[in-house]
């Protein structure tokens, strides 16, 4: 089996998960050097120095405990240069939260378009055209110290989110294609793996003695653009997927030139047979737009699966996590905030290097069902940390190690599965659009989360995760009911098994996983 794994194929995944890599790295990167970038939009903007207090302690009390009455009393009538204060302060916060929703801004727009580029350009070229937007963005930032740096951090985090939001729809397409059936999962895993080495990077790097200091931040903010290129210059040492060739453009003997470099010298006819089959099949189906994957009953359960489990993945709490973990630990008591988000990232990376083998081995249904009842539990004990956080010092510890332990069974099954299990939900036909609006889906929710997080924190105090303990158990028992293993099947088999349960065949006994599934679409 280890023969399938040929050199062509370990450089070809590398190349493509770079972009995977800049998709975590950008995430992250705006992370560590909060503070430095806000005192110079406070610059730039000429906000008072007094101000700098007002608007550093707006982070870190995002997650304190709420008043106890309900409005504060005012002890002195506040003067006109204090309300002036305030306004700026909130201008300031207004700008800080925009630089970094402006990148989930970007990734919902174009999310749509990741699989309709792959479709009318190839893969391999679609990912050197979204190459052009990620150096951009990174040049944007690059600059941003030179001119109005918040309109160059919005615009450019904008545009690296239009580069990520491609990549999120070509990267699992095309290493999925590419895929023998046997490592399917476990390159499909890398995807994610990729992207939470990028925000590990991105934290170390925006250490305030390495780059997340008020000479380099810019820098921090345009070193995206390394993988880029890089990334650029592997593409052409790449094959185009076969399964495009094959399937869209019908050029079979460029499909099996393709597929020898991919497989070296193994034997490819199963491999073309699968996809004769597939293509066969697909020039029956029409080619499926988004609305159709809706209106048409044989494709309804499953988009709708796969929006529920990219739902249950941004809706966990994780970016609250991710966007806000420095702030979420100095409310913990943490001396050394940096550090501990550094440490999450840490244990981000180790979880998902995991997944990568578990995948194969126990199958996506019960991972991600083991994954969301670990974190469900998890966001439980770190609430309840929080909340008794000031009646008891070693409560923080608590709610730390919940923290560390919601994000490594986050990595189990909830981060990585959603990305490929809809690339394995659909054939050659409707994949593209169940991709593109699996990926939106995502976004939008990501971007929910970016935006919101902090208000709901704000409301909430140290409850807020109480919420989310409550949204995880509904997505737990969803996928308990709802969702087929698709581990080890092919495109068409799991496809076959969709209809099955949604017609009254008699369910082979591969499909034993699928009684979940319910009978009616």
């Amino acid at each position: 089996m280890t023969d399938q794994v040929t050199g062509t194929l370990v450089l070809t995944v590398f190349t493509a998960v770079l972009g995977s890599f800049q998709f975590g790295y950008d995430i992250g990167v705006i992370n560590a050097p909060q503070q430095v970038i806000i005192s110079h939009y406070r610059q730039v903007l000429g906000v008072p120095l007094d101000d700098r207090k007002a608007i550093n302690s707006y982070v870190s009390e995002s997650t304190q405990e709420l008043p106890t009455t309900p409005y504060p009393r005012s002890p002195t009538p506040i003067t006109w240069a204090e309300e002036e204060s305030m306004a700026s302060s909130g201008i300031i916060t207004m700008f800080w939260s925009l630089s970094v929703s402006s990148f989930a801004v970007g990734g919902m727009i174009a999310s749509f378009f990741g699989g309709w580029l792959g479709d009318k350009l190839g893969r391999i070229k679609a990912m050197l055209v979204a190459n052009i937007l990620s150096l951009a963005g990174a040049l944007l930032m690059g600059f941003s110290k030179l001119g109005p740096s918040h309109i160059l951090i919005i615009s450019g985090r904008g545009v690296s989110g239009l580069y990520c939001g491609l990549i999120s729809g070509l990267v699992p397409m095309y290493i999925g294609e590419i895929a023998p059936t046997t490592f399917r999962g476990a390159i499909g895993a890398l995807h994610q793996l990729a992207i939470v080495t990028g925000i590990l990077v991105s934290q170390i790097i925006g250490l305030d003695f390495i780059l997340g200091n008020h000479e380099l931040w810019h820098i921090l903010l345009a070193l995206s653009a390394v993988p880029a290129v890089l990334q650029s210059l592997l593409l052409f040492f790449c094959p185009e997927s076969p399964r495009y060739l094959y399937i869209k453009l019908d050029e079979e003997d460029k499909a099996k030139k393709s597929l020898k470099r991919l497989r070296g010298g193994a034997d490819v006819t199963k491999d073309i047979a699968e996809m004769r089959k597939e293509r066969e099949e697909a020039s029956m189906e029409q080619k499926i737009s988004i609305i159709q994957l809706f209106t048409n009953s044989s494709y309804r359960q499953p988009i709708l699966v796969a929006l529920m489990l990219h739902m249950a993945q941004q809706f966990s709490g994780i970016n609250g996590i991710f966007y806000y973990s420095t702030s979420i630990f100095e409310t913990a008591g943490v001396s050394q905030p940096v550090y501990a988000t550094i440490g999450v990232g840490a244990i981000n990376t180790i979880f998902t290097a995991l997944s990568v083998f578990l995948v194969e081995k126990a199958g996506r249904r019960s991972l991600f069902l083991i994954g969301m009842s670990g974190m469900f539990i998890c966001a439980i004990f770190m609430s309840v940390g929080l909340v008794l956080l000031n009646k008891l010092t070693w409560m923080s510890y608590v709610s730390m190690t919940a923290i560390f332990l919601f994000v490594s069974f986050f990595e189990i099954g909830p981060g990585p599965i959603p990305w490929f299990m809809v690339a394995e939900f659909f054939s050659q036909g409707p994949r593209p659009a169940a991709l593109a609006i699996a990926a939106f889906s995502n976004w939008t929710c990501n971007f929910i989360v970016a935006l919101c997080f902090p208000y709901i924190a704000d409301f909430c105090g140290p409850y807020v995760f109480f919420l989310f303990a409550g949204v995880v158990f509904a997505f737990t028992l969803f996928t308990f009911f709802k969702v087929p293993e698709t581990k080890g099947k092919s495109f068409e088999e799991i496809a076959a098994e969709f209809r099955k349960k949604r017609g009254s065949a008699p369910a082979p006994k591969a499909a034993i996983e699928m009684k979940f599934l319910g009978e009616n679409a």
